[in-house]
């Protein structure tokens, strides 16, 4: 193959030519021209398969001449792919509430904890799908929508999101789930479960849906608010809740609040200002990983509200925030338990880094990492305060659901108003719209949209809080909100659903767990020593 050696120096145009001729004579050199031209030949046809999925995807031009296809008929693949994961990781959460609240509720209880959290998600899913999404995303007018019912007669995308109707659907399903969730979480420990499910019809079909189509509807007369011929319109701007700081958290919150009030507190649960102090956890193993599951959740729940793969910078900030939020919550909870108790807290500092979570939800879009890292450290000291308050009031919170979702979410809503950059607009589905920016009371914007988030959260938290009540005080009437004395001593997993969490243990009145293949000097029957030990828990639990 001498033909494969060049020639030194540079070779004239002929020399060229006759060099070509004599290799073309070699079969190795004919080989090597047909590979280098299919080579070619495939790199072109990829630059021009790769040309079509790009202009398809994100270039997809609508002629007049095709008057029937409408711009929200038009699906954008990536952006419903985009919606979809974040729902996943949404629903995902429903794992780490569940953990959290089993972890942070006593051992006796832990079955019901399981129960009410499985069935929330299945009467949710089909209560938001008969009416509740209805109520909550279709026109209407500014307090209620009235169109979609069953999913009937839909289009192919939500609004101009470009994203696919029923992607959207499962996205919004899954905070809807979220909602209820949180209520159960301050309510266990002596609630029935028949009347857990009555007042789970109520949030999921009716409270989240109707209040949350004010903020987050198509003609919400809080989404409108601050328009020409709206509510308000001196003030100039709307409410902005971009995940739910409010919608999802507050709403939540305080509807746990109202069920804590009506139920009253724990039989044996002594306050502090009595002498006394909260019921321990019983594995914050669990109550731990589940917050930590959460916290992962939400990288679904506050970038996937973007409903845009496209704005890429702004899911990056959207996540970044979300994330420093949260540090810096944990850290300031823990601190500030730590000044009042001298101890390090553990269940302190998971609620501390959700309370972190649940602030940074509505400002997430519009708040520099700073900013994420200021208000998530002042949510931390919010929490531990709010855990306080609730004991000074003598209002029995297990998990600590209210000062959480309740207080830290009014907080977030309202810190809109302070730390918003001035920088970024709204998101969209091809690009973000940073031509109206929003500017909070720190960064120049003077008053007005910190007005605004005022106005939006009192009308919803004093509007759900008061609805919430009217329900659990209706439900605690019909005799099934709350267990009898009998069953909540007995335990409401053998009361409620005839099996202990775990079977292979008997849980002592100190709390110490005995191995049921241990051998055992008392003769009495398994089923009396449960009835016996959880009376004698209960008891010293009274006592102490």
């Amino acid at each position: 193959m001498s033909g494969l050696t060049p020639r030194c120096g540079k070779l004239s145009l002929a020399e060229k030519f006759a060099r070509l001729r004599s290799r073309l004579k070699q079969p190795e050199w004919r080989r090597y021209g047909w590979l280098l031209l299919a080579g070619k030949a495939m790199g072109v046809a990829i630059v021009l398969l790769f040309i079509t999925v790009a202009s398809g995807l994100f270039f997809t031009v609508v002629h007049a001449a095709d008057a029937e296809i409408k711009a929200a008929d038009v699906v954008n693949p990536i952006n419903t792919v985009w919606t979809l994961l974040a729902a996943f990781l949404v629903f995902g959460m429903q794992v780490g509430f569940t953990m959290l609240e089993a972890g942070f509720c006593r051992s006796r209880e832990t079955v019901n904890v399981l129960m009410e959290c499985i069935v929330d998600t299945c009467l949710c899913g089909i209560l938001f799908y008969a009416f509740g999404f209805a109520f909550m995303f279709s026109h209407g007018n500014g307090f209620i929508g009235y169109h979609w019912f069953f999913l009937q007669g839909i289009p192919a995308t939500y609004e101009t999101s470009g994203v696919a109707f029923l992607a959207f659907w499962l996205f919004q399903f899954a905070f809807a789930d979220t909602c209820s969730t949180i209520t159960s979480g301050a309510m266990i420990g002596r609630t029935g479960f028949v009347g857990d499910l009555l007042y789970s019809v109520a949030v999921s079909g009716f409270i989240y849906p109707i209040v949350g189509h004010w903020a987050w509807g198509p003609d919400g007369f809080l989404a409108l608010m601050g328009g020409d011929g709206h509510f308000l319109p001196a003030l100039g701007t709307s409410f902005h809740d971009f995940a739910g700081s409010t919608v999802v958290h507050t709403i939540g919150g305080f509807i746990a609040l109202a069920g804590s009030i009506v139920l009253g507190p724990r039989l044996g649960r002594k306050f502090k200002r009595d002498g006394g102090g909260p019921m321990l956890p019983h594995d914050l193993t669990i109550a731990a990983c589940g917050g930590l599951l959460l916290w992962f959740g939400w990288y679904g729940f506050n970038p996937g509200s973007t409903l845009s793969a496209m704005d890429f910078e702004g899911i990056g900030r959207v996540a970044t925030n979300t994330t420093l939020a949260a540090c810096a919550a944990g850290l300031t909870a823990m601190a500030y338990a730590y000044s009042t108790s001298k101890k390090w807290d553990v269940s302190f500092t998971v609620n501390g880094f959700l309370a972190g979570l649940v602030a940074i939800t509505c400002p997430c879009y519009w708040v520099s990492p700073t900013g994420a890292i200021l208000l998530g450290g002042v949510a931390g000291v919010v929490v531990v305060a709010g855990v306080e308050l609730l004991e000074w009031l003598r209002i029995d919170d297990p998990i600590g659901a209210v000062p959480v979702h309740g207080i830290c979410g009014i907080w977030g809503t309202v810190s809109l108003g302070l730390f918003a950059c001035g920088k970024y607009g709204a998101t969209g589905p091809t690009a973000p719209d940073n031509s109206a920016p929003l500017a909070g009371l720190f960064y120049g914007g003077g008053w007005r949209l910190l007005a605004a988030q005022a106005v939006g959260s009192l009308i919803i938290t004093s509007a759900t809080f008061a609805v919430a009540l009217a329900v659990m005080y209706l439900v605690n009437a019909t005799g099934t909100l709350r267990v009898s004395e009998e069953g909540e001593l007995y335990g409401l997993d053998l009361h409620e659903h005839g099996i202990n969490a775990y079977p292979e243990y008997l849980i002592s009145s100190f709390g110490s767990s005995v191995s049921a293949a241990a051998p055992r000097p008392d003769p009495a029957p398994v089923a009396d020593r449960r009835l016996a030990g959880s009376r004698n828990a209960a008891l010293d639990e009274a006592v102490s």
